[in-house]
Formats: C-alpha cells, structure tokens, sequence
C-alpha cells in the first residue's frame, strides 16, 4: 500500500452517518464547499461567453415528438452570457443563447469541454457540490 496516501478523511460510519474520522478532516475535505458563495465564487472564476452543453435535464418532455427542436434542451449546445440568480431548487441559474434566442437554464445541466477550457473545472466542481449537497 502506498504510505503517501492520507486515509483521515476517509468515510467512516457513525451515528452522524458516513463521514471521515474527524472534523478537522472533514472540514479540510468538504469545508470549502459547504462555506462556499457559489455566485460570488464562480463570479471570479468563469470568464464569459463561453459554450455549454446541456447533459442533464430533469424535465422529461424531450420524449415527446418535436421536443428536440425546443432551445436550451437535453444535448444541446449553447452559449452561456452570465449568472443570472440563484434557485432553491434548481441552483445557479444562467442566462444562455441558443441561436437567436435568449433564455435561462440550470448551471448543475452544463457541461463545457474540453477539459483544457478554462471553465471546465468551476463548473464540474459546482455541479458535484449541487448533486450532493
């Protein structure tokens, strides 16, 4: 086993549930999400316009006929132009343009590749922290 590896913020199970052995661990693990201002974080951290992909999409009427041609639906690409505000329920909110039209969608939808883009992680990290908060 490699002796490098620091194993203290491991999940371990407990009354409080599945959490690493310590809160100093935790706190170094998952603090910085929980504490996090996610607006004025990605505010700092997105640089805009930039293009997006839609890969999730709770709404299920893109299994109805013509569905696909809707903007801003499952497995589409779309410019995003800024944050528009933040949604109890569906998270950070974006205003995005799809060909000539303008519209908002959920940031938690969006993907942007290639990983070497620049807003490729902020927005990967935001969507793993909205999945498991």
């Amino acid at each position: 086993m490699d002796k490098g590896y620091d194993s203290s913020w491991d999940p371990r199970e407990s009354e409080k549930g599945n959490l690493p052995a310590s809160d100093e661990a935790y706190e170094q693990k998952y603090g910085k999400w929980v504490k996090r201002d996610w607006m004025d974080w990605l505010a700092k951290h997105l640089s805009f316009p930039f293009t997006a992909t839609r890969e999730e999409d709770e709404d299920d009427a893109y299994f109805q006929e013509g569905a696909a041609d809707a903007p801003f639906r499952l497995g589409h690409t779309m410019e995003i132009l800024g944050l528009e505000h933040e949604d109890d329920l569906c998270g950070i909110i974006v205003k995005a343009r799809e060909k000539r039209r303008t519209g908002s969608v959920p940031l938690c939808d969006l993907e942007v590749t290639p990983k070497t883009d620049k807003n490729y992680w902020p927005i990967r990290e935001y969507a793993v922290w909205f999945a498991n908060r």
